[in-house]
């Protein structure tokens, strides 16, 4: 049994150091010292005669024996994984971890009540929680799943849509007061504006007209940020206008510090999104995480009440596909 044990132990340690591409990085995932990860490696290349990794002074690579072995060990301790899964919710117990990777915004005010409800179902369960708005490499950096927001990038991952994501357009009371409000999106080329830009080239406000074709407008610039916190207390404060997602701005609008303009014009939105790395099984914990999701963000979001109807351009909503 102990060198059952032993075996498992060993394929574990070899799979993060692949997933990772270091010693150290895989001992900070499995929760043990670096020497102990660097035995369990040297013990099964010994065991198998073969050189499994190529080590180098930066970075660790798989031989091409390493890379076939991987691609049978993932697939082993996947199917134990799914075994202790499934027999732990067969009594309606999670066990494990997950680690959960969203945008900051939508993570703090949208995603912490929903994971504390979802943890306090699941007691045996325990999450890591990563709040950044970089794009996070879910597969390399050892996330179960991530949140994320805008048009999804073509990759192997799947994705399950969770919700819309409607833009609004607004300001404060005090700015429209000192500067009139815009009668028609053109209006905006002669506003002050707040700019949520994750990348320098997209700062341009899209809408759709009449006939669906996509139009454009650039306020005058005052400040740029890629953190809509930043640009709604700028808002507030009465910089300017600020075009951003209505779950970040609904709040300040339905407690009248900002007011909503142009909401018929059909701003071009966004979606939501639950994705993770395709396998043969999607593990029990993902699937149970994804599911109560969906549940929760059913509908119409209750960020959406701000907008009014016709406000974004969204696709209806759409069941698990593969990102493209």
């Amino acid at each position: 049994m102990k060198r059952t044990i032993d075996r498992l132990a060993d394929l574990e340690a070899f799979v993060r150091v692949a997933d990772t591409g270091g010693i150290g990085s895989a001992a900070t995932r499995l929760g043990v010292a670096k020497s102990a990860v660097s035995r369990r490696l040297k013990c099964l290349e010994e065991r198998l005669g073969v050189t499994l990794v190529n080590r180098t002074t930066r970075r660790l690579s798989l031989t091409e024996t390493g890379r076939a072995y991987y691609e049978r060990a993932i697939v082993i301790l996947g199917d134990i994984d799914e075994a202790d899964q499934a027999a732990a919710a067969v009594h309606g117990t999670l066990r494990g971890s997950l680690r959960v990777a969203a945008p900051l915004s939508f993570g703090l005010r949208h995603l912490a009540p929903a994971i504390s409800e979802f943890l306090h179902r699941h007691e045996s369960l325990s999450m890591e929680m990563d709040l950044n708005d970089r794009r996070i490499d879910i597969v390399d950096e050892g996330f179960d799943i991530a949140v994320r927001i805008g048009v999804l990038e073509d990759s192997s991952l799947v994705a399950r849509k969770l919700f819309n994501a409607g833009n609004v357009v607004f300001a404060s009371p005090d700015y429209l007061a000192r500067h009139g409000t815009p009668a028609r999106p053109e209006d905006i080329a002669n506003h002050a504006g707040l700019i949520y830009a994750s990348r320098p080239e997209r700062r341009a406000w899209t809408w759709r007209d009449p006939r669906g074709g996509e139009r454009s407008v650039n306020p005058s610039t005052r400040l740029v940020s890629n953190n809509g916190d930043i640009l709604l207390a700028a808002a507030e404060a009465g910089l300017g206008l600020c075009l951003l997602p209505s779950f970040i701005a609904f709040q300040s609008i339905e407690a009248g510090r900002l007011v909503p303009v142009l909401t018929t014009a059909g701003w071009t939105g966004a979606a939501g999104f639950a994705v993770y790395p395709p396998g043969r099984h999607l593990s029990v914990k993902v699937r149970a995480f994804v599911d109560f999701l969906a549940e929760r963000f059913d509908g119409i979001p209750y960020w959406e009440t701000c907008l009014g109807p016709g406000s974004s351009d969204i696709e209806p909503r759409a069941g698990e596909v593969h990102s493209r």
